[in-house]
């Protein structure tokens, strides 16, 4: 009984940090209601009311299939704004693994979870502290096209 309660205690405390490593390493997340095609629709729109350009849309549920492997429902929209980009890539030059800005949209058993990185933690990434970036308004047009998509 004592070694389960301390096996037990030992895979929470290695278990725990996975979850807090996902907000310390960037990763915003939205839960919506909404089955994923009506998500994928708020999605497009958002974006297009923001002013973005939509590059393409990967879709991982297909790609696996294609390799006989199933996955849920599981979307990465790419976009982005080059006048927004531009400089932060002029700043650092490996922010081009990161941009354009990309936002996965995914059937979870809880619902569809949309997924971005936050300009931020890409900024830390990049060490992009001595560049004057509009970091906040960037993170504040990917929350509201996220919150859009989701429908909130």
């Amino acid at each position: 009984m004592g070694k389960t309660l301390i096996w037990t205690a030992m895979a929470m405390f290695v278990a725990m940090p996975l979850v807090v490593q996902a907000e310390e390493h960037g990763v915003r997340h939205l839960q919506s209601s909404d089955d994923i095609d009506r998500v994928e629709e708020r999605l497009r729109a958002a974006l297009e009311d923001k002013g973005l350009t939509l590059m393409t849309v990967v879709d991982h549920t297909a790609n696996a299939e294609g390799v006989g492997l199933s996955l849920p429902a599981t979307r990465t929209f790419i976009f982005g704004n080059p006048q927004v980009g531009t400089p932060m890539m002029q700043c650092q030059g490996s922010m081009a693994l990161d941009l354009p800005q990309k936002m996965v949209v995914r059937e979870t058993d809880e619902g569809v979870r949309l997924e971005w990185n936050s300009p931020h933690y890409l900024a830390e990434r990049h060490s992009l502290e001595e560049c004057d970036l509009p970091l906040d308004k960037v993170a504040g047009v990917l929350e509201g096209v996220a919150n859009a998509a989701a429908g909130q």
